[in-house]
Parts: C-alpha cells; structure tokens; sequence
C-alpha cells in the first residue's frame, strides 16, 4: 500500500485533515458520524482529557478546563499574550516564560503545543481509521503572519502527535493551491479568510510556481462568534428577561447555538423565526436586519484590506481576483461587500471551511512526488552567517537562497594554543556582527592547543524546508563537534525585514569602510604576531641589526595605522611590513631544513649500492 502524505489545516475555531486520492480527487476525511470538522477545543477534567465536539460540550461543565483558542498562543512568550489571555475563559499561567494552562486533575500544565499536538492525534487518528494504515507524514498549515517561533512551535505539535511535518506552509497559499493557482495561473492574488474567531488578509503573488506573500493584516478577535454575539445582544434588546436568564451557563449556551443556527440560515434565507419557549422569547430576524448588525464589523475587515493593500503598495486594480476562505464568508453580506470593494471575480466554487485543508492535501501530494506539475518555493528573508574576528559578520547563506539550504566554510583559530572557539549566529545584512540580528551563540571545546591558524573548523549552516536553522561547528582533526538549532521565542515579520534591508543600503558605504578597516586590522595582527615570534627565534648572523632596526621600525609605522581609521593605510603598512620580512622568513626557512639535515644520519660508503 502506498504511504499517504496528509494535508492538515490547524485552525483556531476548527481543524481538518484530507489527502489526495490516487484518482487526483482532494477529499477532506471526515470522523465516525460524517463530520468533516473538528472543533479545536480540549477538555481537561478528572475523567480525563477529551478533545473536539466531545469537548465542546463540556464548555459549561464548572468541573472541567475547557481549553479553545489555543492556536493563538502557540510559540509566544507569557508576556506577548496578555491580549488574547483576556479574551478567554480558562487560567492561563506564566510557565518558565511561555503560557501554558493548569490541568489541576494531574497536577501539571498544558503548553499550547502540547494542546495543538492533542488536535493534530485526534485527526491522525480519523485519518488513519479511514485510510487503514498508518499515517505519519503531513503538511501542517499556519496563518501567513506567523513568526519562526510559531512555527516551530506548530512543527513541534505535529512531532508531539506522532507526525513527521514535512512542510509549514502559509494558509493563504494552501487557499490558492486548492483553486490550482500557480499551475499556469499567475498574478496578484488577494485571500480573505474569515473564520469563527479570526480574519486574515493576504495579498499573494504568484510567478512561476513561485509563491509570495506581499503582505498581511487582519484582527485576531473577528469572525463568526462576533455575529453570533451581536445577535443575542439583539435578542437581550427586545427581551430584558431574556438578557436576565442569560446569566445561567445552560440558557447562555442556549442562546449561542440559537444564535449560530439563525446567522447560518440567514446566508440562504431572507428571514428566520425564533422560538426559546422554556424563556417565553419568540422573534423574527430579518438578513436586512442582520445586514445592520454585522456592518461595523464589515468595516473593521475592508480597513485591514486598506492597510495590507498600502503596505505592499498596491491597488484593487491591481489584483486579479480574490479566495474567501472561512465559514464566515457564506455570508452574502459579506461577499457582496467584498466584491464591490475589489470589483474582481470572487473564487468560492470551494466549500470555504474547507479550502486550506484541500489545498494542504495539494501540497502534500507534491511532497509524496506523485504531482510534478507545481513546486513551492520559499527563500531566506535575510542574510545568515556568523561573527568572526574583528567583529565582522561572514555570510554563509545569503539572502533569498531557496530552502531548504546547506553550507559550509573552513574557520580556524586566531590565538597559540586556543582550545574553545565561541560561535555567534547572525542574520542581516551589515557587514558588523554588532548591527545585525543576533541568534544564538554556542561553544565548540576541545581544540587541540595547535599554533594560531592551525585548527580547522568547519561550520555548517543547514535549513530546513520550514525555514528552521541548524549550526553545527567540527574540529576535523580530532571530530569534536557542537551544534544548535535556531528556536526563536519571536521572528520578523514582512516590515521588519523590509526594514532591516533599507538600513542597509543605507549604510552600505560606512559599513564598507568599517568592514574594511576590520579585516585590515585583522591582517595586521596576525603578521605583527608572526614577525614578533620571528625576531625572537633569530640571532644576529641570520638577522644582521640593521635588517632588525627596520623591521620594527616598520613595526611601529604598522602599529601607528592600526590605531587608526584608515583600513587602506593599515593594509599599506602590513604590505610594506610583510615585503621586508620575506628575507628573514627565507633565512628561517633555510635554517629549519639545515638543522633537519644535520640531524640525519647520512650513509655509510658500503651501504651506496644495497
């Protein structure tokens, strides 16, 4: 049986998996009862942990930790989520600096990782049911704005549940994927994905099967449950008792599920009646009334659309057509406002709950090798190297290489007798490691104490298709090595990058001149310290005084630049220095081979012709 390669879609609200059948049809797998969702929801209790619509009922059990939203923690410090800790019901702790959720029953805490890996078994457990086999490999989605530490901390969800994530990729471009976008279908893409809790905006590029998010906006606190919200407060308007029952957790839940079956039978009807008898409530809610319910929040999506098309420096003219993603895109009030706004063709021939996962199930199927038609590619967003001396930065992998990457590069010490060597990780284009981006630092012991420039260490850079880095320093003589994988509690974003890229060219002189001055530097210590050594270890008939008096004349002449600023005048200096040392070197040379002759033994005149 041939291995399966699934595409997974962990949303905030609802997660779902799917694959590619061998008859090139996508099919989203769906559990025991036909349902293709699963609600992203986690209940911890003393009968133990239950996750998805066995969970969800458990919202109002005072006993148990319902634990929803979690996505929105994933790979962020304690301190970075204060916002989204205040938009949810359950405790969230400070846990070594990273939130993290008490199950009391165990005596122990849930990180947001270990939450999304209880989601991310639960669909390889559907999977795997409905497969009949065992399913292993996966492409895992995240949302465009994701950071490295996010998702890294999605990838480590999928390693918790048993999956081997072979790809992260940009929900946007699992969107555009599921349309077959980018399989001769280029341009400039917009992607409104509005769900039950969040709304994302991106504007994707697409060139060659090359695929690009230009930018991104939205608002981590909007969607479906803001109209389902906005309906019971409705409702509490007409009826004040109504408001006053809502305070018991059964009526309120009630009342939520009321809500979202009257906001989803307003997507095709024109007005839907309501009936709660046990609360003596009966209404009609109109879709024009809805209409007016849901406009502000209409307006706070058409802003980050505003801001997203601003930042990349785009129009709606220029887009070429726009992907509705989300639940909450049914909603005819909303796919009129957007078609007016853009006035492109809409792409929404696709259930819009189920788009990212399909596209997921794309990708995967790229990766398993069965479709060669579409290749993703991402780049490096920035230049990676380490500092080596005199503070320089030495790139090894430079910006905008396509992953995943690997390079090496021979170091060596720059002290006698030098045992550790300290690796400093960077990222950014300054040609000083003190103006670029600092990621880890780690040490490589055990060197042999070798005379400077003996040890040689290679250094190697290697990146993974999801952007994940890995160093690793080795000591070839004796095999030492030490590595660290690059796990960033934050990352940049789009601007940042962008940022980082203006600052430098617009240094990009000063930095050269500095760069330069550096290495000038550098050089002339290295041939200060050789010569040093040299003039101590010769006596006055192989160096005659006036040969000596002029070297560390020069000595000094070199000594005098490197106090200065002027990188072209050292490197003149060192010049002029390793120039009038040659002699002595040669004489050095000559005295090294006449001591190793004389020590030899030379044959005796019978011995010539044995």
């Amino acid at each position: 049986m041939k291995k399966i390669v699934v595409g997974i879609d962990l949303g905030t609200t609802h997660s779902l998996v799917a694959y590619r059948r061998e008859d090139g049809h996508v099919e989203v797998i769906p559990d025991r009862d036909g349902r293709v969702l699963l609600p992203s929801v986690v209940a911890l209790s003393k009968d133990g942990v239950r996750v998805g619509w066995s969970a969800r009922e458990r919202i109002n059990d005072p006993e148990t930790t319902v634990i929803y939203a979690a996505k929105r923690l994933m790979g962020r410090s304690f301190e970075e989520t204060e916002n989204d800790r205040s938009h949810v019901s359950y405790p969230v702790v400070d846990w070594n600096g990273s939130p993290a959720i008490p199950d009391p029953s165990r005596n122990r805490a849930l990180t947001p990782p270990e939450v999304g890996a209880l989601i991310l078994k639960e669909l390889r457990t559907r999977a795997e049911e409905a497969l009949g086999q065992s399913v292993s490999d996966a492409v895992v989605t995240v949302p465009a704005y994701f950071n490295d530490g996010q998702r890294q901390a999605t990838k480590d969800a999928g390693t918790l549940a048993g999956l081997n994530v072979l790809r992260i990729i940009n929900e946007p471009t699992a969107a555009a994927l599921a349309y077959g976008l980018g399989s001769g279908k280029d341009g400039l893409f917009a992607v409104f994905d509005l769900g039950g809790g969040t709304f994302d905006f991106s504007l994707l590029d697409i060139r060659k099967g090359i695929f690009e998010v230009r930018a991104t906006n939205g608002d981590t606190h909007l969607g479906g449950e803001d109209f389902d919200r906005a309906i019971t407060e409705e409702w509490f308007r007409i009826s004040p008792k109504l408001a006053s029952l809502a305070k018991r957790p059964e009526v309120r839940d009630l009342l939520r599920k009321e809500a979202e079956r009257a906001k989803i039978a307003l997507s095709s009807k024109t007005k839907v009646e309501v009936a709660l008898p046990a609360a003596g409530f009966r209404s009609t809610l109109t879709r024009d009334r809805l209409n007016e319910l849901v406009a502000p929040f209409v307006e706070r999506t058409l802003a980050c659309v505003r801001n997203a098309l601003s930042d990349s420096g785009s129009t709606t003219g220029d887009v070429d057509g726009v992907i509705l993603v989300g639940g909450s895109t049914r909603f005819p009030r909303f796919k009129e406002a957007v078609g007016t706004f853009f006035g492109k063709p809409l792409f929404d021939t696709v259930d819009p709950d189920l788009v990212v996962a399909e596209g997921a199930a794309v990708q995967a199927d790229i990766l398993s090798g069965r479709r060669k038609d579409l290749l993703l590619l991402d780049v490096t967003p920035l230049s990676l190297g380490i500092e080596t001396i005199g503070g320089v930065t030495s790139t090894l992998i430079p910006r905008n290489t396509t992953v995943p990457a690997q390079a090496k590069e021979l170091f060596t010490t720059y002290v006698d007798g030098q045992t550790n060597v300290d690796i400093h990780v960077l990222q950014g284009e300054r040609e000083m490691a003190k103006d670029n981006r600092s990621l880890a630092r780690f040490t490589l012991a055990g060197i042999p104490p070798l005379p400077a420039g003996t040890p040689r260490i290679e250094v190697t850079f290697q990146i993974d298709a999801n952007g994940i880095l890995e160093v690793t320093a080795r000591e070839q003589t004796t095999g030492k090595t030490s590595n660290v994988v690059i796990h960033p509690s934050y990352g940049l974003g789009k601007e940042d990058v962008r940022d980082l890229l203006k600052e430098a060219f617009a240094h990009v002189q000063e930095d050269f001149a500095t760069r330069l001055l550096a290495d000038a530097r550098t050089e002339a210590q290295t041939v200060l310290n050789a010569t040093l050594r040299a003039l101590g270890r010769v006596k006055e008939d192989i160096l005659p005084e006036t040969d000596r008096t002029a070297i560390l004349h020069q000595v000094d002449l070199m000594k005098a630049a490197m106090e200065g600023t002027d990188g072209r005048k050292v490197r003149d200096e060192t010049q002029a220095l390793d120039k009038l040392t040659q002699p002595l070197a040669e004489r050095l040379m000559n005295q090294s081979i006449s001591n190793a002759l004389a020590g030899m033994a030379l044959p005796k005149e019978d011995d010539t012709n044995a």
